[in-house]
This record gives structure tokens, sequence and C-alpha cells, in this order.
């Protein structure tokens, strides 16, 4: 377990739900991986995720599943592509990332509360 944090720490961490609205290869990446973009509401929009999550999703299979992201990091430039957003998951026994959801649709852009 890492170190405890307090709960000012918790709370700069911005963990909203998204919509992904479109998800492609990208063949540019180190490791193989997709090209998410994310609906966020209206008051974020939509951003950009590169998300190594192929082992266990189709891009098909991804459109219109919502995500956990955290919206508050500053952009990130992978490859060609610059990221703005870090989708969460878990690893399984095999390595392989399973992306973390909702049980229910709930408004884009909603934050963990």
């Amino acid at each position: 377990m890492k170190p405890a944090i307090s709960w000012q720490d918790f709370e700069k961490v911005d963990l909203r739900v998204g919509t992904i609205v479109s998800a492609a290869h990208f063949p540019e990446a180190r490791k193989p991986a997709y090209i998410l973009n994310i609906d966020f509401g209206s008051d974020l929009g939509i951003k950009k995720s590169s998300a190594q999550i192929t082992a266990l999703y189709e891009p098909h299979e991804l459109v219109g599943k919502q995500v956990i992201a955290v919206v508050n990091f500053p952009p990130k430039q992978i490859g060609p592509i610059m990221s703005e957003c870090l989708v969460t998951g878990f690893h399984n026994e095999r390595g392989e990332v399973a992306l973390a959801n909702v049980d229910f649709n709930v408004p884009n852009g909603s934050k963990l509360l």
C-alpha cells in the first residue's frame, strides 16, 4: 500500500465519467493502444486519450461505454497525439487492463464522490 494521503490531496484529483464516442487503433504507439475520444459533457467537452486496453477490448465495443478518467493532469504528448486525460483501469491476472467504469449510466462529466 502507498503512504496515506490527506483528504485535501484526494480532492485535487478530478475523476470524471465520460462516454467514449470513438476508438481507433494507434499504430504509432510503442505498446499496443487505442486513441479514444471521450465526451465529458458540456463543461469539459470531448477529450482525447491513449489507452493500452487492446487485449480485452475491440474499438467497436468501446463506443458508447462510460469510463472513469482523471481530467486534470496536464496534457501529455504520446507520439503524434496529445493525450488530455488518463482513463483508469485495473490489471487482471495476465496483466491486461480492464477499464474502471460505472454500473449504471450517469451524466457525462459527473465527478467521483
